[in-house]
């Protein structure tokens, strides 16, 4: 079966400023200072992770942004239209004129009813497949898929191009055998440049306050994801929150 392919529409075209996602949120006062401080997408992780949230702590970090945070009107402006599955990062784009930030549920090897289900129970806007689910497994899912690569040392940027659906944003994060994710090492950001000359890239793997910007220079990525390089023991920290946005948002890419 063919990769599901959607086209490279919005991506000449996309933003100068990088997009940044705060994930593995689990307190609702963190989402609420993450997104007054910018942060365009807000992760919290239902993948078997030490991260984990439970069905009702993501109900409420769901609530306490809705309750706390303006909607954005589109107007008079367009919202793509979009089967499910894998979403071209004008898509996105669309969705973040309407509201931001968006919520973006992270799931990993699980079932496709169960995620659809909790994505409808909570309410997420996106849906981030950490695991080694194929391409075709969006098509089974109600939201717009971000589907991660693990980026392996050495790897050839051809080669990760390739497992790659034509068209999607290119979730770059490194590879740490038996972690799905925010274990907070950096990946060749020299590949990750060569992928994001050809698709729009969220890079992801150990990006702190004190190296987003060098980071965004080398690669231009379409966003930045973090987790761990904003946590003090483990906890989500407001002041390196503060200084990873301020930081990524300041350096054009």
């Amino acid at each position: 079966m063919s990769k599901p392919s959607y086209g490279r529409t919005g991506f000449l075209g996309r933003r100068s400023m990088t997009l940044v996602k705060i994930c593995g949120v689990s307190e609702p006062g963190h989402a609420r200072a993450a997104a007054s401080l910018g942060a365009d997408f807000i992760g919290i992780v239902f993948a078997s992770a030490w991260r984990q949230v439970t069905l009702d702590q993501a109900k409420r970090v769901a609530a306490a942004l809705r309750q706390s945070l303006p909607v954005r009107q589109a107007g008079s402006e367009q919202v793509l239209e979009l089967p499910s599955g894998d979403a071209s990062s004008a898509y996105i784009e669309s969705l973040l004129r309407k509201r931001r930030p968006l919520l973006v549920g992270v799931f990993a090897d699980q079932e496709a009813d169960t995620i659809n289900a909790i994505a409808d129970d909570v309410g997420l806007d996106l849906i981030q497949l950490s695991g080694s689910e194929p391409w075709e497994f969006c098509r089974l899912l109600k939201r717009p898929v971000l589907k991660s690569s693990k980026v392996h040392d050495g790897q050839a940027a051809e080669e990760v191009l390739a497992g790659i659906g034509e068209g999607a944003i290119a979730h770059l994060d490194s590879y740490v055998e038996g972690a799905y994710g925010g274990a907070g090492r950096n990946l060749d950001w020299s590949i990750a440049a060569e992928v994001a000359r050809r698709l729009p890239v969220m890079l992801a793997g150990g990006l702190r306050p004190d190296n987003v910007a060098h980071a965004i220079r080398i690669v231009r990525p379409w966003a930045v994801d973090v987790s761990s390089g904003v946590e003090t023991e483990r906890i989500k920290d407001v002041k390196k929150i503060r200084a990873f946005i301020q930081a990524a948002k300041a350096t054009n890419r």
